[in-house]
């Protein structure tokens, strides 16, 4: 496959992912439910990995455990926004982490006006004083979501200079579910135990991290990195399009014009940056 359809095919999976992981919030809740996704997701990409610890010193095995700690927390937000508010517009919220990694420190001029973009786009969304009726602990959670992706962003480049291939981030994971195990287990309980739900969950953890990871590491052997991160700026478009087909979400005008401005934005900003894999 040409490398543009292999991180489309990417962004697809992972929205789509996020899309059925919805529908599973009237059983689960959106702690049980990011809960079995991160623990397939984890048994998934440990198989491919193998991650071990022996060969690593303290530091390099405390760095993983902060970043599986970020991962949890990262997850959990964006799960708990979804249960409040529209996938288009959680994602496009959360799309402030890596969009603030890609423009900090930057000394071009022109990054202002991507700034600039995503700030009219996010106050749209956010529609201060209009009385859209969007839940305003949704939108907190999913910009918090966003502030721990872009620390996500910054840590998985330090762990992976110490860790071999995707090792640092199936060991990651491994940590992440530890957190998650008592809040999933609250609030899903028995139905954790569903055959049903443990299916569906295994496939958000398939579509959420281990197709999309794959798929775009073998993009970003044959793209240019600002390439790369153009395509993966389509994902609060894709987003809502997934919403909208497997969950009914509706968006009003106002909302996919503040989407798009948001995907300029970060298109943008992404041209000339150098882009880290999404959250797993």
């Amino acid at each position: 496959m040409p490398p543009t359809l292999l991180v489309l095919a990417a962004v697809a999976s992972v929205q789509f992912g996020a899309a059925l992981a919805k529908t599973l919030f009237d059983e689960l809740g959106a702690g049980g439910t990011v809960f079995v996704r991160v623990a397939f997701a984890a048994a998934v990409v440990a198989l491919i990995w193998r991650p071990r610890l022996a060969g690593h010193d303290r530091r390099e095995i405390a760095l993983a455990v902060v970043f599986g700690l970020v991962l949890a927390a990262m997850n959990l937000c964006f799960y708990a926004a979804l249960d409040r508010i529209p996938l288009g517009i959680a994602t496009t919220l959360e799309f402030v982490g890596p969009l603030g990694v890609a423009v900090f420190g930057s000394r071009r001029p022109l990054d202002l006006l991507w700034v600039g973009l995503a700030a009219a786009g996010i106050l749209l969304l956010s529609d201060p004083g209009g009385g859209g009726g969007l839940d305003r602990l949704g939108v907190a959670l999913a910009l918090t979501a966003g502030a721990l992706w872009a620390a996500y962003i910054l840590l998985s480049a330090r762990v992976g200079r110490a860790f071999p291939g995707g090792a640092g981030l199936a060991l990651a994971l491994l940590v992440a579910t530890v957190p998650l195990a008592p809040v999933g287990i609250a609030a899903a309980g028995a139905d954790l135990l569903v055959p049903w739900i443990l299916l569906v969950g295994a496939a958000v953890g398939v579509l959420s991290s281990a197709i999309p990871y794959t798929l775009e590491l073998e993009a970003l052997r044959r793209l240019p990195v600002g390439v790369f991160g153009v395509l993966m700026s389509l994902e609060p478009a894709v987003a809502a399009l997934a919403g909208f087909v497997v969950l009914g979400e509706e968006l009003a005008a106002r909302e996919v014009a503040a989407i798009l401005l948001v995907v300029a934005a970060s298109a943008g900003a992404a041209h000339r940056a150098t882009v880290a894999p999404r959250d797993a």
